[in-house]
């Protein structure tokens, strides 16, 4: 990535601003765009909720967190967050 010289682009109050704060230094300004949240492009994020789900569907129907996390190739811990944050959301439809 290249730079750009604050004084070829910026006007010389908004420089002077930002002279407060740094100088002689590279920034980064980000884009004024609103950005995606992890896995919202490519639908990761859409998969693992629906993962999330569906193990949580079994344990409500009776599968121990042990033969879920063979099937799923997750540790027990992983399985039970995911089960402890998958009831904390459903209380919280409940009771809103």
């Amino acid at each position: 990535m290249c730079y750009k010289n604050g004084k070829d682009l910026l006007p010389e109050t908004l420089l002077k601003e930002l002279q407060k704060y740094v100088q002689g230094e590279l920034i980064y300004i980000p884009k004024n765009e609103g950005r995606k949240a992890w896995g919202e492009s490519n639908g990761t994020r859409r998969a693992i909720r629906e993962r999330n789900l569906e193990i949580y569907n079994k344990y409500k129907e009776g599968i121990k967190p042990t033969k879920l996390s063979n099937e799923y190739s997750l540790s027990e811990d992983s399985i039970r967050k995911i089960i402890f944050k998958m009831n904390k959301e459903n209380l919280n439809k409940v009771f809103k």
